[in-house]
């Protein structure tokens, strides 16, 4: 490891460069296998998805030697103000890419409700292309194409999860005061409680696709809305669990001693995704369950 200028004891140099490191290359490559595999098994190589799950797992390993690195740097006392900045910059910057990406299926939704049914319900597609045509929302199609479904409502589960995630919020928040109190005990408690909730909703956001596959007949192939049901909520679903896993992580860190009360942006960085989570949530119960 090398550094921009020289440690003094337990004083971050202006600036910490990092040594080479291979962990980029070794990520790029374990993604490269994961992308091949999967477009194989999409195309009937049933030995594909020994390669995706190979990926996964190198992708898995060399992620783990990546941010054990950070945080032994962290812990050397590398890492100076301008450092720190570095990182909230770019978890920011992270945060923003995912409500763009968010964005655009909240973007699909309103699209294909607000635009494009009107459009084929008027009179001139009517009599030109789908004379049964029925603009109204969910849509099974214009010729019946799409089995019939049962749309998934906001009681109870939704509603019960949308209880669990804005509890989490405020017990990951009562968290955060505890450890900037340097109260660690309380910090842990209060973390772990909310993990545990992250999980609980992760638990019953899978018995709710149960259901929906089950007594709903709800696919993803469904038309439009089970297109965008299961791809909304399915990728809220994955953003809990890794932000719970991210929180996990914090947890043994807290518990091994790593955070002070004026130094934990670990903390803090996962703290602001869990609430990027929760808002996203909000949006998702709203405009999917209720409206």
């Amino acid at each position: 490891m090398s550094a921009s200028h020289s440690t003094h004891g337990n004083v971050a140099p202006y600036y910490y460069v990092p040594a080479d490191s291979a962990h980029p290359v070794r990520a790029s490559v374990a993604l490269l296998v994961v992308m091949l595999g999967a477009s194989a098994w999409i195309n009937g190589v049933d030995v594909a998805k020994w390669a995706v799950l190979a990926g996964l797992l190198g992708l898995f390993v060399v992620l783990y030697q990546w941010f054990g690195d950070a945080i032994q740097e962290s812990e050397a006392g590398l890492n100076s103000k301008r450092i720190d900045m570095s990182y909230r910059w770019s978890m920011s910057w992270f945060i923003f890419s995912e409500v763009m990406f968010f964005a655009a299926f909240f973007g699909a939704l309103w699209y294909t409700r607000t635009i494009t049914l009107p459009w084929l319900g008027d009179l001139d597609h009517k009599l030109l292309l789908w004379p049964d045509f029925n603009a109204v929302w969910p849509n099974l199609g214009p010729a019946g194409v799409v089995e019939s479904f049962q749309t998934m409502g906001p009681f109870w589960l939704p509603t019960i999860n949308t209880a669990l995630l804005l509890t989490s919020g405020v017990t990951l928040t009562i968290s955060h005061h505890a450890l900037i109190a340097d109260h660690r005990g309380k910090a842990i408690f209060w973390l772990f409680a909310t993990i545990v909730l992250g999980f609980i909703f992760v638990g019953l956001q899978g018995y709710e696709y149960y259901h929906a596959y089950t007594d709903l007949n709800l696919k993803f192939n469904s038309g439009a809305y089970g297109s965008l049901f299961f791809m909304l909520t399915g990728f809220h679903g994955f953003h809990v669990l890794l932000g719970a896993t991210m929180l996990t992580v914090i947890l043994i860190r807290m518990m091994k001693g790593h955070f002070r009360s004026d130094h934990h942006f670990g903390f803090e960085g996962a703290a602001w995704y869990w609430h990027f989570v929760d808002v996203v949530w909000l949006g998702l119960y709203l405009f999917v369950y209720w409206f």
